[in-house]
C-alpha cells in the first residue's frame, strides 16, 4: 500500500503549494542555462510543475503513486501547448530513465527526499543534469515539526490515535542522519547553497484537517472506523486555541542547491 494511500484527493486541494517567492529562487538558480528543461522527482500532484512551468519548455515528473500522478496529469494539463511539453511517469526515482538524450537544466526534489534512496537517486542524476544545470531540494515544515502551541496540540492528538512514532502509511517514519547539504555535498552536486525563503500562512479547522488528510502521517485509512472521533478531538483542541477559528503559522521553505564544481562548506544565503 502507498504510503499516501487515501490522501491524494486532500493532498492537491489543501496541501500548501509553492510560493513565488520560493519558484522565484529555483528559476533564478538556472537563469544562465539556456536548455530549459525541468525534471520533478516525486512531483506528488504537481505542485512543482504548476509554479514552475512558465520558465521551462520540456517538463518531467515522475512519481511511483497512480493516485497522485493522475491528479498531476489533470492538474497540469492546462499548462501544456504546442511549445511546451509536459510528460509523467509512473515509476520510483530510483527507477527513472531519462528519455534517450534527454538532459534536465533544473532538477527538483520538493517534500519528497526522504523518500528515496538519496545517494543512488543523486548518483543517478549525473548524467542527467545539463552541464551549468543543479538539483534543488526543498521542503517546509510540516506539522509534525510543531513549532507553536496549537501545532503542538494537534500533533499530541495524532499521538493519541496512532501512537506515539510518527506513522509513514502501514509503517512508522525513519529519519536519516545526515542533513540534506550534507548528503549533497557528498554526492556529485557537491557545491551547495542553503536559500531560506519565510512564509506565514493562516489555516482553519477545515483547512487544518485537510492538510492532515493530505499526510502519510495522518491519512483517513490509519483512522479506520475512528476517523470521526479523530476530527471531533482536533477540533475540540483547537477551539482552544483560537475563538475565531483562526490560526497563525510562521513556516520557512529550506532551499538547497546542489551543484557539481570545486568542494566546499555549504554556505547559507537568502
Amino acid at each position: 500500500m502507498s504510503n499516501f494511500a487515501g490522501a491524494a484527493g486532500y493532498y492537491s486541494k489543501l496541501r500548501p503549494g509553492i510560493p513565488p517567492e520560493v519558484a522565484h529562487v529555483l528559476t533564478d538558480a538556472v537563469a544562465g542555462e539556456p536548455h530549459r528543461a525541468l525534471l520533478d522527482l516525486g512531483t506528488g500532484t504537481g505542485q512543482v510543475i504548476q509554479a514552475l512551468h512558465e520558465s521551462f519548455i520540456d517538463i518531467i515528473g515522475v512519481d511511483p503513486d497512480p493516485e497522485m500522478l493522475e491528479l498531476a496529469e489533470n492538474n497540469c494539463q492546462p499548462f501544456a501547448s504546442p511549445d511546451r511539453m509536459i510528460r509523467f511517469f509512473s515509476v520510483s526515482a530510483e527507477s527513472f530513465t531519462a528519455p534517450a538524450g534527454w538532459q534536465a537544466s533544473l532538477v527538483t526534489i520538493c517534500r519528497a527526499f526522504h523518500w528515496m534512496d538519496q545517494p543512488r537517486v543523486l548518483a543517478s542524476l549525473e548524467h542527467i543534469i545539463h552541464d551549468g544545470g543543479a538539483v534543488a531540494i526543498f521542503g517546509d515544515s510540516g506539522f509534525w515539526e510543531a513549532s507553536n502551541e496549537w501545532k503542538k496540540a494537534v500533533r499530541a492528538v495524532i499521538q493519541e490515535f496512532l501512537g506515539e512514532q510518527r506513522r509513514a502509511g502501514s509503517g512508522v517514519f525513519s529519519h536519516h542522519d545526515l542533513s540534506y547539504s550534507e548528503i549533497l555535498s557528498e554526492s556529485p552536486f557537491h557545491k551547495v547553497e542553503e536559500v531560506r525563503v519565510p512564509v506565514r500562512r493562516i489555516w482553519t479547522a477545515d483547512s487544518i484537517l485537510g492538510y492532515l488528510y493530505s499526510t502519510s502521517f495522518a491519512a483517513p485509512p490509519l483512522f479506520g472506523a475512528r476517523i470521526d472521533s479523530f476530527e471531533a478531538r482536533i477540533r475540540e483542541v483547537l477551539a482552544q486555541h483560537s475563538s475565531s477559528d483562526t490560526y497563525e503559522e510562521d513556516n520557512e521553505f529550506l532551499i538547497r542547491l546542489g551543484r557539481p564544481g570545486a568542494d566546499e562548506s555549504p554556505c547559507l544565503g537568502g
